[in-house]
């Protein structure tokens, strides 16, 4: 057997469960035998209320390591799975509509300025 956790972020807090899973376990196997999602209805929150992972798209990783293959990937000893919840915004779309709206001031703040003529 061998220790590990399991840890779902939310907004407002974290849950991490830690378990022990036998040495051949997969990361997606321990995942699912963590409980996870009852501990996360117990927690409630905005976002989540009883809520239901779909394990056949969810990301997972291994300390912020996004793992490929998670039901073919075994743990070792002392892991930490990690559920990612997925993006609802685009972080490249945010990053553009940032830049766009910092350049639409520099322009309001050129055309703004006062000219001299000499």
């Amino acid at each position: 057997m061998i220790r590990i956790e399991v840890a779902f972020a939310l907004p407002e807090r974290q849950v991490i469960i830690a378990l022990d899973v036998a040495d051949n376990c997969s990361v997606l196997s321990a995942a699912k035998l963590s409980g996870i999602e009852h501990a996360l209805s117990a927690v409630g929150g905005s976002e989540v209320n009883g809520p239901e992972i779909d394990w056949t798209t969810a990301q997972l990783g291994i300390f912020g390591n996004i793992v490929e293959q998670p039901a073919e990937h075994m743990l070792r000893d002392g892991d930490r799975i990690e559920i990612y919840r997925p993006l609802l915004i685009d972080p490249k779309a945010v990053r553009k509509q940032r830049a766009d709206h910092k350049k639409q001031l520099l322009q309001q703040q050129r055309a703004a300025k006062p000219t001299t003529d000499k």
